[in-house]
């Protein structure tokens, strides 16, 4: 006899968690993920933030700055860019221009969200007369859990998984989610979980920058930790967008790949010149106490 179970239509996530009981609002998984990951992530920094003896309130107060700032650069991200196989990309907002604004149906770029949030906590130590090195240094610890935490939303939207496969961990797709090459596939097809990948390599970015932190604090410059992120999330990007069939491409690479080569590169460049000149060695109110 036929094996019925493994025939099954696998189960799969409803992007909608539930809705509110008030005109039928649907709350989607996406959303709550981000929020997740955004409180989480908050709490960690403002943990860094009094290690390093710093004050802590600066976090909540910055955070309505950078979360705006952030999606902005996100949305913008992904906006602009084309992935294959995909319904909505620049073509398709170009004629949906409402649809811009639609962020809780998913949509974030990543690369422009680290643009726009470090913007905007820019603008915000500026005009707190915060040291802005030093706050780059807090948040990205906090930025890596985020990301480790936040990639799950893709999960909850059936995106960004990767090509077809037969491991044990392959997740399935629903048919309305599949990329147009793989529609032919059967309903049990399975594929590669890419943002579980990604999410794994963020938690382990995280627990590296936390431990390089505080054993070579001595060592390190201010915004070293930052530039340590720079280095280590785009080598996992790089190699995550190999599995990845519906990237954006700039002819025969990733555009997330060309992306991350130029930030790892550029990150590696200034902590070499920095640390083999020590230009951040001596601080201003040095340079000034000398001359007086």
């Amino acid at each position: 006899m036929p094996d019925n179970h493994s025939e099954r239509i696998p189960d799969t996530m409803d992007p909608i968690a539930f809705r509110l009981p008030i005109l039928a609002i649907p709350i989607y998984w996406y959303g709550i993920v981000v929020v997740t990951c955004i409180l989480v992530g908050s709490y960690v920094a403002t943990i860094e933030a009094k290690r390093r003896g710093e004050d802590p309130d600066h976090i909540w107060n910055g955070l309505i700055v950078a979360i705006v700032f952030g999606l902005i650069g996100a949305r913008l991200y992904h906006v602009i860019s084309s992935p294959q196989g995909l319904v909505r990309g620049f073509e398709y907002y170009s004629q949906h221009p409402v649809e811009i604004f639609m962020v809780w149906q998913g949509g974030l770029g990543l690369f422009g969200m680290v643009a726009g949030g470090v913007l905007g906590i820019f603008l915000y130590t500026r005009w707190q007369k915060l040291d802005f090195l030093i706050w780059l240094d807090i948040v990205a610890p906090a930025l890596a859990l985020g990301q480790a935490i936040g990639r799950w939303g893709n999960f909850f939207n059936q995106e960004l998984y990767g090509y077809p496969t037969t491991v044990a961990w392959g997740i399935p797709i629903d048919m309305q989610y599949r990329l147009p090459q793989f529609t032919n596939l059967p309903e049990t097809a399975r594929f590669h979980p890419t943002f579980a990948y990604e999410s794994i390599w963020n938690f382990l970015v995280f627990l590296t920058l936390m431990y390089v932190g505080r054993r070579y604090e001595e060592r390190l410059l201010k915004g070293d930790v930052f530039l340590m992120w720079c280095i280590l999330y785009p080598l996992g990007r790089f190699l995550v967008e190999f599995q990845r069939p519906d990237a954006w491409m700039l002819g025969p690479i990733a555009a997330a790949q060309a992306v991350s080569i130029v930030v790892a590169v550029a990150a590696v460049a200034i902590m070499v010149y920095r640390h083999r000149f020590r230009t951040s060695a001596v601080e201003p109110e040095e340079v000034e106490s000398e001359a007086s």
